[in-house]
């Protein structure tokens, strides 16, 4: 039986207890608070930079209209048009492959073969091709789409090499996302005899659609940043060229690279183009970015 002494000391302690729980919560709170200021402050100071160093060329009015063909590194004028052409066919050719590819092994991992001796294999082998470097997949395409078969360097080979790149990002993003959707909807569907794959397609993917969109944009978006792929097995041009299966092809990251190697830093022309070309690429990611995700919305299940 409890006497009026213990009381006390039970209170105390109770007070004590919580007073180190609140501690640790405000500790917590203010690491967390920290790491993310920390993360967040050279993010924006680099879309600043990029901004107010390229906000210049982007609002030249030929810079979305016109090719730099005919131009030399160090005279002003052209603009843009045949490298944002260029990462744009060089991107949708890589989406159009990558997408329905990457999004149907991840319904395989977890709604059918997850625990297969060719699940596991699957889950091992994109787990290996996450972590490869554009270079090594661009190498591997040029030996066997160019070296091999005799197919000429393009920005459809681009596109392949991106492909090996853009594919293992969408598999682990959709893969996650289909795995925090509710079983009990999936349930709930075979129970009224939906059978498995229209449950797959009505009930689960639409209900993991915003998360697998985010995924497939943040694929995307690395792929269409990549310049080794661009080196080896296109190259790159000033002039347009809309042909993904022949000739040069210019590209933003490209254009990047060849400025710098014109002397951006030195000479303020190829400077004002490596940072349009820069804070261009940055723009044409973000529109993409919000287009999809309203397009997402749009086809989201409604919520009751």
């Amino acid at each position: 039986m409890t006497s009026m002494l213990d009381r006390p000391v039970k209170a105390r302690t109770f007070a004590a207890v919580s007073l180190r729980r609140r501690v640790a919560d405000n500790i917590a709170t203010a690491l967390v608070t920290l790491s993310m200021t920390i993360a967040l402050v050279p993010l924006l100071w680099v879309l600043c930079s990029v901004a107010v160093k390229g906000f210049h060329a982007i609002t030249s009015s030929v810079w979305w209209t016109h090719s730099q063909a005919g131009l030399t590194a160090f005279v002003t004028g052209g603009g843009a048009y045949h490298a944002i052409i260029g990462t744009i066919l060089q991107g949708l050719a890589c989406a159009v492959i990558s997408i329905p590819v990457g999004v149907f092994v991840a319904v395989y991992l977890v709604e059918y073969g997850g625990g297969s001796r060719l699940g596991k294999l699957t889950t091992f082998t994109v787990d290996i091709l996450t972590g490869v470097p554009s270079i090594v997949a661009a190498l591997f395409i040029y030996t066997l789409f160019v070296v091999t078969f005799g197919f000429p360097r393009s920005g459809f080979a681009v596109s392949l090499a991106l492909v090996l790149l853009m594919i293992p990002v969408i598999v682990r993003a959709t893969e996650e996302m289909l795995r925090i959707v509710p079983v009990d909807l999936r349930e709930a569907s075979y129970a009224l005899g939906v059978p498995k794959w229209k449950t797959v397609a009505r009930i689960v993917i639409p209900t993991g659609l915003s998360g697998i969109v985010t995924g497939i944009m943040l694929a995307l978006a690395r792929v269409m940043g990549e310049t080794a792929p661009l080196l080896i097995l296109v190259g790159y041009s000033q002039a347009m060229n809309f042909n993904l299966f022949s000739g040069f092809m210019g590209s933003l990251p490209g254009m990047m690279y060849d400025q710098t190697s014109a002397g951006a830093g030195a000479n303020p022309v190829p400077t004002d183009r490596l940072w349009g070309a820069a804070l261009t690429l940055i723009v044409l990611i973000a529109v993409i970015n919000v287009g999809a995700r309203m397009v997402a919305k749009m086809f989201a299940p409604e919520k009751l």
